[in-house]
Parts: C-alpha cells; structure tokens; sequence
C-alpha cells in the first residue's frame, strides 16, 4: 500500500512537472511570437560557411562594418549612429552569428577566433575593401581577434567601451548566462530563460544603461526584443561560455597591431570597467587614440551618437588615408 502511494505522489510530482515546463514552453513561444512582429528582419542575408547572416547597409564609398556586443545587434548601430555621417561612406551593420536574425553554423562554438573568421568571410562575400571595424563592447574583442587574425582584411579598427582583457570577476557579471553545457543552454532557451529575462528586463536594461537611462524606444527601435527569443538567448549564452577560451590569447598579441586603431570609453561605464579595459590599451597598442568621456556609461552609441560618429570619422580618417 505504502509502495502504491509512493508511486502515486512520484507521477504526480512528474505530471506537474511536465505541466510546468508545457506551460514555460507555450510562454516562451508567445514571447519570442510578439518579439518578431515588433521587431522584424529588415535586412538582407548572406550564406557564409553555414552561418545565414543578416545584415543593413546604407550610402556608398569607403565601407565601415559594424559589430555588436554580447546579447545585441545591428539595431543598436542602424538606429543610433546610420544617417549621422555624410557621404563618402558605405555603412554595414550585421547581426554576430546567432543573434537577431543571423543564424549560426550548426556545430560552431561562437569563440572569438571563429567569430573573426565568419567576419572576415563577410566582407570577402560583401567584396568590401579593407573596411573600418567598429565593434562595441564584446563586439570589439571580436574586432581586436579580427586585427590581430586577419589584419590584411581591414583598415582599421575604432571600437567602443570594447572588452579587451581576460578578468575572473567578468564571468560573475554574467553568472545566469555562464551555462557551460549545451545540452542545458538549449532546454533553458525553450523554457524558463526567455520568461525570467522578460521579467527582469528592466532592471537588466537599467544596469547596462547607468548612470544614462534607458531610452524609451529602446526595445523596438534599439531591438531589444529581439534578445526574448530562444536562439538569441542560446547563442548569447555561447558567446559567455566562449570567450574566456581566447581573450587571453588574444591580448598578448596587441602589440601585433600596426593599424589605425581608436578606443572610446565611458568613464562611468559598470558593465566592462574603463581602468581595466580602456586606459591599459594605451600602453598595448602603438598610436592609439583613446578618447575617455567623463560619466559615459556603456551604450556610448545611444546617449552621444554625434560624439560617436564623429570619433568614427576620425579614424575612419586615418584607416583609409593610405588605401587607395
């Protein structure tokens, strides 16, 4: 008798198991539903070795290429920065393999030098001559990997609030998205992951703009629900868990860099610190210009896009000047 009831409560604990995750499952679908028809692809795409990349460009000449940080994409440049420069340049803003709208290569790992490659690859594909990189955040170690991997396959590289050096208490920033197993990364996306980042938003945008508020139209125009679907979250994880495999590798190569190379930096930046991935650069790199901006936060590209653009332009400047 004690057995069968045993038994009895073991099912019933698996039924309202099975019934939780159903319902996460619907949930989830309903969020990522409604982020694709606020926010839909607005670009084209391009096949780069089983990655689909999804991509916008505006206006013509010099080719300035675009990438976005962790958890991002092109949004976060179309909206804030495209329309802000004049003419004589081809702007390509793309979407990092596995986030909005790129799909990535089944098997990929998303580490810094397979995401340098795919880059490279574009702008082979694109036909673009050695163009500017501008990377923001995790975008610009992806840049720094492209500088230091491929350096004849650009000009230049001008990057923002960049993350540039390994540190053991960037995996702690980022603990409910360090999820070293793939299996679990994946069953999270189509579950519980989507539903809590919905809940939590806001305090997560909060933290990320500080001390600059969000601005208002940031989860439509910026993109932000593209970040509300299981393949963003999936891939976003990946990137968490890659990045530590080569950035610090990659750092000891920076004084490799030959290029016309800029960094601008937040001083007020909380998410990647400025005295630990700004400022020490100038000792890595020979050239380098740095521009600190007093009580700038991370999201330089929304709070000060003419200071953005203009910084832009100033390397831009410098990267085309011998390229004929």
């Amino acid at each position: 008798m004690l057995i069968s009831i045993v038994l009895w409560l073991l099912a019933g604990l698996l039924a309202a198991a099975a019934l939780v995750l159903l319902v996460l499952v619907l949930v989830t679908w309903r969020i990522a539903a409604r982020a694709e028809r606020l926010v839909p692809a607005c670009g084209k795409f391009v096949e780069i070795d089983g990655n689909r990349i999804h991509y916008v460009e505006e206006g013509e000449g010099r080719p300035i290429v675009f990438l976005h940080g962790l958890g991002a994409q092109l949004h976060h440049f179309r909206h804030t920065l495209f329309g802000r420069f004049g003419a004589g340049y081809r702007l390509i803003a793309l979407d990092r393999p596995g986030s909005g709208y790129s799909v990535r290569a089944s098997g990929a790992t998303g580490r810094l030098p397979e995401q340098a490659d795919v880059v490279r690859r574009f702008i082979e594909e694109l036909r673009l001559e050695r163009p500017l990189i501008v990377g923001h955040s995790l975008g610009g170690a992806v840049a720094l990997a492209l500088a230091t991997e491929h350096p004849s396959a650009l000009s230049g590289i001008a990057l923002l609030s960049p993350l540039t050096h390994l540190e053991a208490r960037m995996r702690q920033r980022f603990d409910l998205l360090y999820v070293p197993s793939a299996l679990l990364r994946r069953i999270l996306a189509y579950t519980a992951a989507i539903p809590l980042s919905l809940r939590y938003a806001q305090p997560t945008l909060r933290f990320i703009f500080a001390p600059q508020g969000v601005p208002a139209d940031y989860m439509v125009a910026g993109g932000g629900w593209l970040g509300l679907r299981p393949s963003h979250y999936f891939a976003t994880s990946t990137d968490v868990v890659a990045v530590e495999q080569d950035l610090g590798r990659i750092e000891q190569r920076y004084g490799e860099i030959a290029m016309p190379a800029g960094i601008l930096f937040g001083s007020a930046d909380l998410v990647i610190g400025e005295a630990v991935h700004g400022e020490p650069m100038l000792d890595r790199i020979q050239g380098l210009d740095f521009e600190r901006v007093e009580g700038l936060g991370h999201m330089p590209q929304f709070v000060e896009p003419e200071r953005v653009a203009a910084f832009i332009q100033r390397i831009a400047a410098r990267a085309f000047a011998g390229v004929n």
